[in-house]
């Protein structure tokens, strides 16, 4: 049984303020997320390696949008999301 079969996963959009790192201007950006969340009962047809595997599981979130672009017209650069982890456990 594979990792994805304990979880529903869904995108999400949140969002953050970040300083663009060539005009530094501030503002709020919306990143896209895909939340997994750990489903409520264990699928069928599991054994007990799957059973230990499904108790330890939590649900998390991963960043899905990598370089952002600048909002500032005369800026427009792209910028990687620096300061923001790519994984978070919810």
């Amino acid at each position: 049984m594979e990792e994805r079969d304990f979880f529903d996963e869904r995108p999400e959009q949140r969002t953050h303020v970040m300083t663009c790192p060539h005009c530094g201007q501030q503002g709020e950006y919306q990143i896209e997320w895909v939340v997994r969340r750990k489903k409520a009962q264990l699928p069928r047809g599991a054994d007990d390696r799957d059973r230990a595997r499904f108790a330890k599981a939590q649900s998390y979130m991963v960043r899905r949008d990598d370089p952002m672009g600048c909002k500032n017209i005369r800026c427009r650069k792209r910028f990687d999301v620096v300061g923001i982890q790519s994984v978070a456990f919810i």
